[in-house]
């Protein structure tokens, strides 16, 4: 989960990532009346030699806390706090009590991160429990996990749109402004759905930073088949590189499958490289301001935490 090597980056290119999260958060404009605006967005980054190039946004981007011990950032640990009062704090609310919702939690890769959390935040005076979708309930107009009632949910499922029946409870309770949801639905339609990626990378302001992406249509296979070796197929609404295929390693089966599902297919970036590992650089971001930036270091196609030695690493400009 934590990698000893420390990723060096020339200040510039973290210069020039934060001006393109900042140009970002310009188009897309989120209404300052929103009741939450979202914790722990990751935009993750390749380094190339024309500068970085983003590759997606995670609108509920793991990791953050374990980086920030890792680098000894305690000021950074007190801003996530913070954070998680301003967005209780957007809606009226005090934040007493907040609840780490995640499909059984204790079996998920990140679930330290969970219990070091609710360190965090019962330290600072805030009631937390960890819990999944299955013990929330809606009573009355107020939102519960057994007798505790809470005042907002940190939001950790997959399920980003809350559509299935298991989330049906917690969607309710957005939609009736019942808890504060964060990151919640509208956000990562507004983000994190990598179809945004076909408008982004034409926008003339961040087409630089963005490479092209497309969306997959079928009446346009021949030609995606043709320049597939610079080509990087990722589902619409996917996460942590599941169902994702570099183009110069994509089978005729596996190409035709994807023809029929809910792609983009973006121009090829490869990662840059460090001590045998594959880097991309995540920027953990907050009302359109960089937290924190962190390096994830792995081994084969696609970013994964199963590489010895790999996982999230200290950064340090340069």
């Amino acid at each position: 989960m934590l990698s000893d090597v420390v990723v060096r980056v020339e200040s510039p290119q973290l210069e020039r990532m934060a001006a393109l999260i900042t140009a970002i958060e310009r188009v897309i404009d989120l209404p300052s009346s929103s009741p939450a605006l979202g914790v722990f967005f990751g935009y993750d980054f390749h380094l190339t030699p024309t500068g970085p190039k983003l590759i997606e946004i995670n609108t509920n981007a793991g990791g953050a806390l374990l980086a920030a011990r890792q680098a000894g950032r305690t000021d950074v640990e007190e801003a996530f706090v913070a954070m998680f009062r301003a967005e209780a704090e957007r809606a009226g609310r005090p934040l007493r009590s907040l609840a780490i919702v995640d499909d059984v939690p204790e079996t998920q890769f990140l679930y330290p991160e969970f219990l070091a959390f609710r360190d965090l935040f019962e330290r600072h005076g805030i009631q937390t429990v960890i819990c999944d979708p299955r013990d929330l309930m809606l009573c009355h107009g107020s939102f519960w996990v057994e007798e505790i009632r809470i005042d907002l949910v940190y939001n950790r499922l997959t399920d980003f749109l809350l559509e299935a029946p298991v989330n049906a409870v917690l969607r309710q309770a957005w939609l009736d402004e019942a808890v504060v949801v964060t990151p919640n639905p509208h956000l990562y339609a507004l983000y994190a759905d990598k179809r945004n990626l076909v408008a982004w990378s034409n926008e003339p302001s961040l087409r630089e930073g963005i490479p092209l992406t497309e969306r997959v249509m079928p009446e346009h296979a021949a030609d995606l088949w043709a320049r597939r070796r610079q080509l990087f197929f990722k589902p619409a609404t996917g996460y942590g590189a599941k169902a994702v295929y570099r183009g110069d390693k994509i089978t005729r089966r596996v190409f035709e499958e994807v023809m029929r599902g809910d792609y983009i297919a973006q121009a090829l970036v490869p990662p840059s490289t460090q001590e045998g590992f594959k880097v991309d650089i995540r920027n953990y971001v907050y009302d359109g301001r960089v937290q924190l930036v962190a390096a994830r270091l792995w081994q084969g196609q696609t970013t994964n935490f199963r590489t010895p030695g790999g996982g999230f690493a200290r950064v340090e400009g340069i």
